[in-house]
């Protein structure tokens, strides 16, 4: 009983706990925790029947979807499915786990991130932190040299969520990628026309592409003094300048990376810089970078590129930006990364801006981001043998917390299912009728819908087409039955026609294909 007792004052100070960070208007992230931990000391309490009580809640960094945030969802999926067959790629899918050596030491800092499992008979396994090194795993166990691929799967990261923007810790990953052993800049440019065509026809705001190269970086790092082993983790406080003011980011180079501060004001001088060919042009010929081989080479790389995207007419979006470096370890090459400059909506709660008043949705922050990565499936061949790949993963949870604000923020009614048409009926007993019709309908491929009564009002049937928004009803009567005909009512105007039965399924393709 003692214990009992204490739980139950546990519970109730964990209760003013929740009450004073509600009254506080504290972040719904730190205010979800606390009703989690108030929820689970209850169920150890158990109900009166002795009873275990559950907590329903969802696992902390994931979300349930309702209906009307699938339709949502479906649609983004389809225009994205849609823009990667257009290009030319095949799909393929890999196992939602994998080895953990596999992943093991392909992510540089984040790899802190990555989910490990409990050993299985014998096997260490994590949950895939990307779909980029499974790809690369599937490519040299296959020994499969060239393929154009998309591939869009769940993703795990043990990372701290911030699910009011989009970050989560179970999410969707949309992923293209070309290998193979092809000329300079082609395929790398095309993956920049395809995440163009796919912000431009999601209609997410105004957006830019940055881009850059891990060689004009490390031969940066190089000219501005940076010892060798310290190029990557120097590279991962570089990537956070679209998070951090300068000031931070040098703070962190140099008390706790331990870079010198003149080496790290060189640095601050060349991320500052943006532009177009004409940067790269004259970062060719700036004396220190002239020094740098490495550098020289993705200076090159960056001109060509620009080339092949003035041809997909592109370059109104797409920024060379030195301050541009993308954390993970494997890039090789080009690098680039697509922000939204605004997203067009407002957040739809004070928690997504955690009550700062000034902060604008531009807090999404990055909606794709790839790179080149031509030593990676080497890593996994045991004769190394390298197969170059280049490509792009949009990040679609961000997309959807956008896609759903603007939902939200439109009057414009988002329909979850698909029916063109609902049969019913206005009399009694006209139930087997109604079947038979529908069977027809479904035999024809027709998506069509009848209410589970035997005789239900014909209002409230009419009532499930505008609230569903069925755009048609196949209405049966007595007389209908005898004269061989239906009644075809379009529900938005009312209208209705007398339809042979014989013609009606036409009639129904022609009227919904119209809509």
């Amino acid at each position: 009983m003692e214990d009992k007792a204490q739980i139950q004052e546990a519970i109730k100070s964990q209760g003013e706990v929740v009450r004073k960070l509600k009254s506080e208007k504290a972040s719904k992230d730190q205010i979800d925790e606390e009703v989690a931990k108030l929820l689970e000391l209850k169920a150890q309490l158990g109900g009166d029947d002795g009873k275990h009580q559950f907590v329903l809640k969802t696992a902390k960094g994931t979300r349930d979807y309702n209906p009307k945030q699938m339709a949502i969802r479906e649609k983004v999926f389809n225009t994205i499915i849609g823009c990667f067959k257009r290009h030319g790629a095949e799909t393929i899918d890999t196992p939602v786990f994998e080895l953990k050596e596999t992943l093991t030491g392909k992510y540089g800092e984040d790899s802190k991130l990555i989910y490990d499992l409990k050993d299985q008979g014998g096997e260490l396994l994590s949950l895939r932190y990307d779909l980029t090194v499974p790809f690369a795993r599937y490519l040299a166990m296959n020994k499969i040299t060239n393929i154009k691929r998309y591939h869009i799967a769940k993703v795990y990261r043990r990372d701290n969520p911030a699910m009011t923007r989009g970050r989560y810790r179970e999410f969707y990953q949309c992923d293209f990628d070309i290998a193979g052993q092809y000329d300079a800049m082609i395929p790398d440019a095309e993956c920049l026309k395809i995440v163009h065509e796919i912000l431009s026809e999601l209609d997410l705001g105004d957006f830019r592409i940055k881009v850059n190269d891990r060689r004009i970086l490390d031969g940066m790092f190089a000219v501005c003094g940076v010892p060798d082993d310290k190029f990557r983790t120097i590279c991962s406080t570089v990537d956070k300048l679209d998070k951090m003011p300068w000031e931070d980011v040098k703070k962190e180079m140099v008390n706790e990376k331990g870079l010198s501060e003149e080496a790290a004001d060189q640095i601050g001088e060349y991320v500052s810089m943006q532009g177009g060919m004409d940067l790269a042009e004259r970062l060719l010929q700036d004396q220190k970078m002239c020094q740098s081989k490495l550098a020289c080479a993705g200076l090159s790389d960056i001109k060509l590129l620009f080339s092949y995207l003035q041809l997909f007419q592109v370059t109104d979006k797409v920024v060379f930006d030195l301050s541009l470096a993308r954390g993970l370890d494997y890039y090789t090459g080009i690098i680039y990364e697509a922000v939204l400059t605004q997203a067009g909506v407002a957040p739809v709660t004070a928690e997504a801006q955690n009550g700062a008043p000034g902060e604008e949705s531009v807090s999404v922050g990055s909606v794709a981001g790839g790179g080149r990565y031509d030593g990676l499936v080497g890593m996994f061949d045991p004769k190394g043998r390298k197969v170059p790949c280049v490509g792009v993963s949009i990040g679609i949870e961000r997309v959807f917390s956008i896609m759903e604000q603007k939902a939200e923020a439109s009057a414009e009614k988002v329909r979850t299912t698909e029916v063109q048409v609902m049969v019913a009926s206005a009399q009694k007993n006209l139930l087997e009728e109604k079947l038979k019709l529908i069977t027809e309908l479904w035999n024809a491929g027709i998506k069509a819908e009848v209410m589970y009564k035997k005789n239900p009002k014909l209002l409230s049937q009419l009532q499930h087409c505008e609230e569903s928004g069925i755009p048609l009803v196949a209405i049966l009567g007595e007389q209908e039955l005898k004269d061989g005909v239906v009644k075809l009512r379009v529900v938005a105007t009312r209208e209705e026609a007398d339809i042979s039965r014989a013609d009606l399924i036409d009639e129904i393709r022609r009227r919904t294909s119209e809509a």
